[in-house]
């Protein structure tokens, strides 16, 4: 997702952004009827014999790694629908299938942005070929995926635009959201919501997390993963010294939590705290590396409650969790605002392996590997 998570700068819009993989050449050899062999130029990335989770022999749907593995090779199923789209990989040339048919899914339909006509999700269903893993019963019967931002010319465009819309807090007014929130809408009422997993990364992520918080405001909770969600503030938790890191974010708490109180008189009856306090049961899986400044920051948000309880002013910070600055100008200003990041409760797990770049940091490939060092921990608003 090319934006930084300290704001809207046009200096940030164009320097984050990631480089594309680079590109090897990979023969893919039709059927020996055919007698026809194409050499297609594709990132390794792509290719799931290359770069998926080959050491997941056999998924066992009770494994939290097995879990968010099969997770996040659906949203890169997502990607690389949309790269074979751009590079008119049909049928046997395409590279997307193998992302979702190794763990026994079949692709029930592609999500297309009207206005560029790119992939940007899919619904996946699963279908195995038998039941007898007991495990089975604690697998999806749907999966709904968003992929990212994909830097090229072909979707560059109405993908940064997006980006764009979620640094405002439109994201919810965006067609392609509209789009995102039917498919949930009615594979919801297909299926019951507990037999549906919602997942992104990046500008998807940014995606599931909206849908999700409007199914749970109507008391409908999804399991969701959110890999490397954006979190659009100055990027605090990037300070290396703890005081400092911790006297900025005291400082804002109180900044944030005064404007609230101030700016009530203005606001409906109908309060911020009343929606947050409904979602607090809905509890996402965000996936955080410290070293991406675009998620890092949900890091402090959340450990920092923890820490206002510790000083004896937690009300100050359970009225400064749910708001932000920008969100409560727009408020004052008749303006609808959704800022993506006040989520009430989580179950944040930290990524603390070395991370040699932001690239890999910011990258979804992390999180299938079987050597990662992860840190988890659960938190409830309340």
């Amino acid at each position: 997702m090319p934006f930084a998570a300290g704001g809207a700068s046009a200096y940030h819009l164009r320097t984050s952004l990631p480089s594309p993989p680079p590109l090897v050449l990979i023969r893919f050899v039709l059927p020996v009827t055919s007698k026809k062999r194409y050499y297609i130029m594709a990132s390794e990335k792509d290719v799931f014999d290359i770069s998926g989770p080959l050491h997941i022999t056999s998924v066992n749907w009770k494994c939290s790694h097995h879990r968010r593995s099969v997770a996040a090779c659906l949203v890169q199923g997502a990607y690389v629908s949309e790269l074979d789209r751009q590079h008119n990989r049909k049928g046997q040339e395409a590279f997307a299938p193998p992302w979702w048919e190794f763990f026994q899914f079949e692709l029930s339909s592609n999500l297309v942005d009207d206005a560029d006509s790119s992939i940007f999700g899919a619904i996946y269903e699963f279908k195995p070929a038998s039941s007898k893993d007991s495990s089975v019963q604690d697998a999806p019967k749907f999966v709904v995926a968003f992929r990212g931002t994909i830097p090229s010319k072909e979707s560059l465009a109405q993908d940064g635009l997006l980006d764009i819309n979620i640094i405002q807090n439109g994201l919810h007014r965006t067609p392609r959201f509209a789009i995102a929130m039917r498919a949930v809408q009615n594979i919801v009422s297909a299926a019951k919501s507990s037999n549906v997993w919602l997942a992104g990364h990046s500008l998807g992520a940014a995606i599931a997390t909206l849908a999700g918080k409007n199914m749970a405001k109507m008391g409908i909770l999804i399991e969701t993963f959110l890999f490397n969600p954006p979190f659009v503030s100055a990027p605090i938790e990037r300070i290396k010294d703890t005081n400092v890191k911790q006297g900025i974010r005291i400082a804002s708490s109180f900044i944030t939590a005064g404007l609230s109180f101030a700016l009530k008189d203005h606001q409906e009856r109908s309060t911020p705290d009343d929606s947050f306090a409904m979602l607090s049961s809905w509890v996402p899986r965000l996936f955080i590396n410290p070293c991406d400044f675009i998620c890092s920051e949900y890091i402090g948000y959340f450990e920092h409650r923890n820490f206002m309880e510790k000083l004896g002013v937690g009300g100050i910070e359970r009225l400064a969790t749910q708001n932000s600055i920008g969100g409560l100008f727009l408020r004052a200003l008749g303006k609808d605002s959704d800022p993506l990041h006040l989520l009430p409760s989580a179950n944040l797990t930290k990524n603390l392996s070395p991370s040699p770049d932001f690239k890999i940091a910011h990258g979804l490939h992390q999180w299938w590997r079987p050597d990662l060092h992860l840190q988890s921990k659960q938190y409830h608003y309340g």
